[in-house]
Formats: structure tokens, sequence, C-alpha cells
């Protein structure tokens, strides 16, 4: 009876959420110097530990949870804020978790969230907008899959004059993806899209308009 016990509270405990034990993992990817921030070398140690690649979708809505101010970054109350809302406190847990954090962006609103906080957790904090080769990443990860005509507006970035995307910009391809037919039938080139989406819409249309070589 005793030994019953005993075994009962022993699993409870190791199976419930420890912030000790998640701060204690969190210092497996920090320096002396600077204890209390996981940067890039930590970051990829970490992603090697639960399996993911550093670009997998999973990993940028894992850093949505934890609020993270800085791509490639995370700070130790970021750290505990994401891993205690999703009570990890192991690699183990986090890869049970990678499923679940992928499937909110199939809730159409919190993918707009997602997708806004993309922008300003990937651009260059002393840049106001984000660069182009940035931007194309974020868009592969977010849309590539999503959107019919995203290898296209690659294309049309690729051959482009813009060197980078202002969030203007970038809410508005989300906007763009979301309500324009492939066909671009219901564009409304006196519509408030900004200048970027007319000449993109333009582009394709000549794109269409030329005949194919048989």
């Amino acid at each position: 009876m005793m030994g019953d016990g005993i075994s009962r509270r022993y699993s409870k405990t190791d199976d419930a959420f420890s912030q000790k034990r998640c701060l204690t993992w969190f210092r497996e990817y920090t320096t002396p110097d600077d204890p209390d921030t996981l940067g890039p070398e930590g970051m990829e140690k970490f992603c090697e530990d639960i399996g993911v690649e550093p670009e997998n979708v999973a990993m940028l809505v894992l850093a949505y949870k934890m609020g993270a101010k800085q791509m490639g970054f995370f700070t130790q109350s970021e750290w505990l804020k994401g891993l205690t809302d999703l009570q990890c406190d192991t690699a183990s847990k986090v890869q049970c978790k990678l499923e679940h954090l992928r499937s909110l962006l199939n809730d159409p609103n919190t993918f707009k969230i997602i997708y806004r906080y993309a922008y300003d957790f990937a651009r260059d904090k002393d840049q106001r907008s984000m660069d182009i080769e940035t931007a194309k990443a974020m868009l592969q990860l977010l849309l590539g899959k999503h959107w019919p005509l995203y290898a296209q507006f690659a294309q049309f970035l690729e051959q482009s004059k813009y060197k980078v995307i202002n969030k203007d910009q970038w809410c508005n391809i989300l906007e763009f993806s979301r309500t324009i037919s492939n066909d671009l039938t219901n564009y409304d080139v006196d519509g408030a899209w900004p200048v970027m989406l007319d000449e993109f819409v333009e582009w394709l249309r000549q794109l269409r308009a030329q005949p194919t070589i048989s």
C-alpha cells in the first residue's frame, strides 16, 4: 500500500511541469558569459534536440508562443513564458507539442496574428523594413504551401526593384493571398492595394498573355 503511494507520487512529480527543470534545461543552451540569453549556437543545439530544422514553421510558432523579440535568440523570460504555457520542461515534451504548434496555423485568425508577428520577429532591428531575402524566406515558410500564386510572386520579387518590404506590404500580401482568385479576375486596380501588388498583377497578366512556345 505504502509502496503504491510512493510510486504514484513519483511518477506524478516526474510528469508534472517544473519551472526549475525548465530553467536548468535552458542553461544547457546558454554560455557563462550570457546565461540569460540563448543565442544562435544554442538555438542550433536546441533544434537538434527537439528534432526540427531551425527554419521549420513550428519554430516560428514556438517563438510566437514565447513572445520572442528577435530571430535566433530566446531570453530566459521568453523561454519560461512560452514553455510554461506549453507545460514543457524537456525536449521530448516539446517534440510531443510540435504537431499542436503547427496546427495553430490552421485557424485563420491565429495564422494572421502569427503572420504579422513574423514581420517584427524576423526583420533586422536596425531597419524599419524587412530585407527582401528574409521576406522571401518567411513568405515561403508561411504561404509557400497555401497560396497557389506564391511561386509566381517569388519570381516577381526576384526580378523586381524591391530591396525591402514594409509592414503595410507584408500585411497586404496575406490579404491578397486570401481574397484574390488565381485568375486575378476579382482584383480591383483602384482598390487600396500597395503599388507592389498592382505591379505584381500587371506583371503576372503580361506573363500569362505571352504565347507559350510549344
